[in-house]
């Protein structure tokens, strides 16, 4: 009986993997008869299965290099074609060429995320992200979509998404540094912080759902080169006062 549970430990995070895929191709057949509202939540849902996935891998202990490809596959449907489908039928149709090349620059430069991913983790799993992960690329725009969606106004400010989009899909093949939730430091002194962060996100979306997760998913966006910006200012500042020291 032993072997039978366990090839079904490893069926599990493969379900939800599947899962994925079926609310991303649900997601493009919704954008293509026009409810766009209901393709946006599809694409979220997507992002639960995917969450999902990889943590029933680690607590069943059944990960494996099929389960890592297969994930792959699943996330350049859910968070690329899908996205990319929503974001040319909800405004880009509107800006001709532009709007077809924003959206195939979303594909095309979520799949070298996900490359670029698959090679940097094929020995051990960094701690943070090098880039916007595609996920989260995927989500600020379905969650834009849902934002113009609920407040009107998106045929004279359709740009805003194609913006969006293209801004987040160049941060996916970006060198800036994104932290990763996966290894998160639980030590005594930081999991009142960690918990009381989880209380106001989770009371933020509770209250407001769509603008809750938009507001947390431009923080994590912006923190990236905020960050490096910070960084950035802080070795120049550092190198000014070096070169002012040694001219003296």
């Amino acid at each position: 009986m032993a072997a039978p549970s366990r090839s079904l430990a490893f069926l599990l995070p493969n379900l939800f993997t599947a899962a994925s895929i079926f609310a991303g191709v649900y997601s493009m057949i919704a954008a293509t008869q026009g409810r766009f509202g209901f393709a946006a939540w599809m694409i979220l849902l997507s992002l639960i299965f995917d969450g999902l996935d990889g943590r029933v891998a680690r607590l069943t202990n059944t990960c494996s290099r099929f389960g890592a490809e297969f994930d792959s596959l699943a996330d350049i449907i859910a968070f690329g074609a899908a996205p990319a489908m929503l974001i040319y039928l909800y405004a880009g149709h509107e800006y001709g060429r532009f709007g077809v090349l924003v959206s195939a620059l979303f594909v095309i430069f979520g799949a070298i995320r996900l490359a670029r991913f698959n090679v940097m983790t094929a020995q051990t799993e960094p701690s943070v992200f090098i880039g916007v992960p595609i996920p989260t690329a995927a989500t600020f725009s379905a969650v834009l979509v849902l934002l113009f969606t609920k407040y009107g106004g998106h045929a004279a400010y359709g740009w805003i998404i194609l913006a969006g989009a293209l801004v987040t899909a160049l941060l996916m093949v970006s060198n800036i540094r994104y932290p990763s939730f996966k290894k998160i430091d639980m030590h005594a002194m930081h999991v009142k912080r960690v918990l009381v962060a989880l209380l106001v996100a989770a009371s933020l979306i509770f209250l407001y759902p769509i603008e809750g997760v938009a507001l947390m998913f431009t923080i994590y966006i912006l923190y990236g080169p905020l960050r490096a910006t910070w960084f950035f200012y802080q070795r120049y500042t550092l190198l000014r006062k070096y070169r002012h020291r040694h001219k003296k």
